[in-house]
């Protein structure tokens, strides 16, 4: 698989607080360097004490299609991980996820006791340049798999917002990657109930839909 270009962490997470409007205050504006070298020494930790992590979310995105920004750092890590990193303050935390901040950056945490997680870790990698280092992110199919899994919950939890997201990003990586959707299903089916399957091969029907339309409009 080609990965696109080389993207700057610290300039994705820099550019997606600076241009939010409701972080518009002198602070905020004032703190661009200190956000990229945060950046800098998060990874720089990682690296060092060679914790296992797989890099997900907005910005793993932005590997492989154009126009997805995050303020979020979201990484794929095993709960021991945890502690061998002091530096994080971790602010909630269940079985599968947690939520913590460094030096001013929001982290969120995808746990490896969840076994679609640790699958992803395990299966669905790719190393890429970021930050002058080889950095491991999820593949198209490990990002696939990551939102399409969420999917239910989210349609279920009445959130809006994140189910447009995740749709959008699932149907714009389908459209350009082409992934055997029905082989990633089969791995879902391991993970989901009956019902939440089903649901999701409804959803995936009506974004091949969507594509398909966008196909013979061009």
């Amino acid at each position: 698989m080609v990965l696109r270009r080389i993207v700057d962490v610290g300039h994705i997470i820099q550019n997606a607080v600076i241009f939010d409007v409701k972080n518009w205050s002198g602070d905020t504006m004032n703190s661009e360097s200190s956000l990229l070298q945060a950046v800098e020494r998060l990874f720089s930790l990682l690296e060092e004490r060679k914790i296992h992590y797989v890099l997900v979310g907005g910005i793993a995105l932005l590997r492989y299609v154009d126009g997805r920004n995050t303020q979020d750092i979201d990484l794929i890590m095993a709960p021991s991980a945890l502690r061998e990193l002091p530096e994080i303050s971790i602010s909630s935390q269940d079985n599968y996820f947690a939520h913590g901040e460094f030096e001013g950056l929001q982290i969120d945490l995808l746990l490896t006791e969840n076994p679609l997680f640790n699958e992803v870790q395990q299966k669905y990698v790719r190393f890429a340049d970021f930050l002058n280092r080889k950095m491991p992110l999820a593949s198209v199919e490990g990002l696939l798999l990551l939102k399409l899994y969420a999917l239910p919950s989210l349609y279920r939890q009445g959130n809006f917002v994140n189910v447009g997201i995740y749709e959008n990003d699932i149907a714009v990586l389908m459209h350009a990657y082409k992934p055997d959707i029905l082989k990633l299903l089969g791995v879902l089916s391991h993970y989901l109930s009956d019902n939440d399957l089903e649901e999701l091969k409804g959803i995936v029907g009506e974004i091949k839909q969507r594509i398909k339309r966008f196909e013979e409009s061009n």
